[in-house]
């Protein structure tokens, strides 16, 4: 890749000085587009474009299960990328979509202080998670790694996933019959179609779902009308400004141990595919998801993370210019100001929103599962297996506490049981010196860690 045209050393610092891949209209096998490179602006265009396709559905569902204004989350989220890609210099291709690890707290916190405490609780977690960034930056992941070993980060991504399955129960037994078909459709798109489309299975059995709806007589387009009627073609996104309540901080710190573990897996899978040396990015990527997150909390948009969905699209078109996500996002934010699109989006009914979310919930919680597995943790350790045991009953049975006018429920509660019980397991252990003492159960605190 050439060096930055003399003169337009701002625009390099910013990632915006992008080079012509080869002719720029083919990738030749074994190559790959870099992320400061790109092709011709109409295929450039043309994959941000699948990008959009690719976040659609999961950044949707979002904002459809908490509550939240669809197009105030697609806003947000094209702006949020837009941002990633300016602290990151254009170094780390992705896009910014809604975090399933926000579904509970914000469920949680609008039933107990409305929708602007909901938004207090996402911008303190995205604040936190930019100081956590802003560590990393400066001293690695090191400490990342000890603290947050394979055992802990899989047992608290699990239980999140876990924590949700009441939520996906409820919306699912509002339309059995549309909830059915809905997930019936993911699972066998998922099998039956490879590459993009089957990539794209949660987005086609939400579709499927939605003709079902519509067939049944379950969908209310007066939402529709009354959006055109009120606010024309053209308008922008309903805002909404945030409240503070500290007692919220139990249910939202939390889910930026799953960020952090989101964000540092996206960087490694990029550097991985493209052989590109991203490590000092790695606390940028972190501070930028969590300004994107804060941005998005004070306006009306739900929590952002980095997506994996996209992934899949950089690793079948073998293209990761951050020049076509630079197209997706401002493609997002321009469908956000049309009011009739979003609340077309906001028209999917209950049952569908069951059905895709028995599989998305689901697969939250096996993603912590595949953390222990690819990682190999050992559960004939009675360290690893009581942690994991007893986080998991106080998650997914979602646990509260009551403490000075503070509540923790079951995710805030599992989380620090997770952290508290595996750390002073390992440290009493080490003091009698049974850790490593049995040949099935070794020193849990030299696994690899998932972190990279």
């Amino acid at each position: 890749m050439s060096s930055p045209v003399p003169g337009r050393t701002t625009t390099a610092r910013l990632g915006l000085g992008w080079t012509l891949h080869g002719d720029g209209r083919t990738v030749t096998a074994g190559e790959v587009v870099r992320p400061r490179e790109r092709l011709t602006w109409p295929r450039t265009v043309t994959i941000g474009a699948q990008h959009v396709v690719a976040m659609f559905g999961a950044t949707f569902l979002v904002p459809l299960i908490t509550g939240f204004p669809p197009s105030t989350t697609l806003f947000f989220s094209g702006v949020g990328t837009i941002l990633f890609l300016l602290v990151t210099a254009g170094r780390v291709p992705s896009y910014l979509g809604s975090s399933f690890a926000f579904i509970a707290p914000i469920s949680a916190s609008t039933n107990q202080y409305g929708p602007g405490g909901a938004l207090g609780g996402v911008v303190m977690a995205g604040a936190a998670l930019f100081l956590i960034g802003l560590v990393v930056q400066f001293a690695g992941t090191a400490w990342l790694q000890r603290l947050m070993p394979p055992l802990v980060t899989g047992t608290i991504v699990a239980l999140i996933g876990f924590n949700l399955a009441p939520s996906a129960k409820d919306n699912f037994m509002a339309a059995p019959v549309t909830a059915l078909v809905t997930l019936a459709s993911i699972i066998l798109i998922s099998v039956l179609f490879r590459g993009l489309l089957g990539r794209l299975s949660i987005l086609m059995g939400v579709v499927i779902g939605y003709v079902t709806a519509v067939l049944r007589g379950e969908v209310d387009f007066s939402t529709i009308d009354a959006a055109w009627r009120e606010q024309g073609l053209v308008g922008l996104p309903q805002f909404q400004a945030p409240e503070f309540h500290l007692s919220l901080m139990g249910l939202f710190v939390p889910v930026i141990l799953v960020l952090v573990a989101e964000n540092i897996g996206h960087v490694k899978s990029v550097a991985l595919m493209t052989g590109d040396d991203l490590d000092p990015f790695i606390g940028r990527a972190i501070m930028s998801d969590g300004l994107a997150t804060v941005i998005a909390g004070s306006g009306g948009g739900s929590g952002t993370t980095t997506y994996a969905e996209n992934i899949g699209v950089m690793a079948a078109t073998r293209v990761y210019s951050t020049a076509a996500y630079w197209v997706a996002a401002v493609v997002a934010v321009l469908l956000s100001v049309f009011p009739v699109f979003g609340a077309a989006v906001a028209t999917v009914p209950a049952g569908v929103l069951g059905g895709a979310a028995t599989v998305l919930y689901g697969m939250i919680g096996m993603l912590g599962v595949r953390i222990w597995v690819q990682n190999r943790v050992d559960f004939s350790n009675p360290v690893n297996l009581t942690t994991a045991a007893v986080a998991m009953i106080v998650g997914v049975a979602d646990y509260t506490w009551e403490a000075s006018g503070l509540q923790f429920a079951g995710i805030a509660l599992g989380t620090a049981t997770t952290l508290v019980v595996y750390h002073v397991m390992t440290f009493l252990a080490r003091g009698r010196g049974t850790v490593g003492s049995d040949p099935l159960a070794p020193d849990t605190t030299r696994m690899p860690s998932p972190l990279g």
